[in-house]
């Protein structure tokens, strides 16, 4: 008797992306993918009317997005195994991803075997990292006990958060003028929230209020 295909939804707001991931699951033998979507809300929406067994979700895209994206999905299908596909690498990020309920994580330049690894394992009920997030976490070390947060922020971090706190400017704007993606930018500040411990705007914002100015400059 044949084994039922393990059914995928692909959530990406990059088209030709999506449209090449979408090609080369289906190439996977046992692997069909039964819907798509570009964006947090129709994410949700779609969850809950296609059955799938899989969910392979890139957290930044137009709409809900992020953790609390991962997170309402979570709440919404408890049972529907998620593997992170992102272009991020970064151990804050990876951890905070899986503390709030992924069951893999993969980055963009994978190889195809690893993705096929990773939907195979995560369809499975196991939890998947690919070996360069795994490496990458085995030497990721928490700050000591008592270690001033904002001394955990790499020069790019504090960068943005003196543009985004101090001057101002939004996530569009700050990207324009470092010259990265929105992405990316959006990946920091994520980044920055989780390692000063506030999980909304305002509390960064009275986090930051609460410090010497100087500590932006550094």
């Amino acid at each position: 008797m044949k084994r039922a295909d393990t059914k995928v939804i692909i959530a990406d707001d990059h088209t030709l992306f999506r449209i090449g991931l979408i090609r080369m699951l289906n190439s996977f033998p046992g692997v069909k993918v039964v819907a798509e979507a570009s964006d947090g809300t129709e994410v949700l929406k779609v969850i809950e009317h296609i059955e799938a067994d899989l969910l392979i979700l890139d957290l930044t895209m137009p709409g809900a997005n992020g953790t609390s994206l991962l997170e309402a999905v979570r709440r919404a299908m408890p049972n529907l195994p998620v593997l992170v596909l992102s272009m991020h690498d970064e151990a804050t990020l990876v951890k905070q991803v899986l503390r709030s309920g992924a069951s893999g994580y993969i980055t963009k330049n994978a190889e195809p075997e690893v993705l096929q690894a990773a939907v195979a394992a995560v369809a499975r009920g196991e939890r998947y990292l690919a070996p360069a997030i795994a490496n990458v976490l085995a030497f990721d070390f928490e700050p000591e006990p008592g270690t001033d947060p904002m001394t955990t922020l790499s020069q790019r971090e504090r960068q943005v958060l003196r543009m985004l706190v101090g001057d101002g400017l939004s996530l569009v704007q700050i990207a324009e003028q470092l010259d990265l993606s929105p992405k990316t930018v959006t990946t920091h500040k994520a980044n920055i929230m989780t390692k000063l411990g506030v999980s909304t705007n305002a509390d960064l914002m009275r986090y930051v209020l609460s410090r010497p100015p100087a500590d932006l400059q550094r």
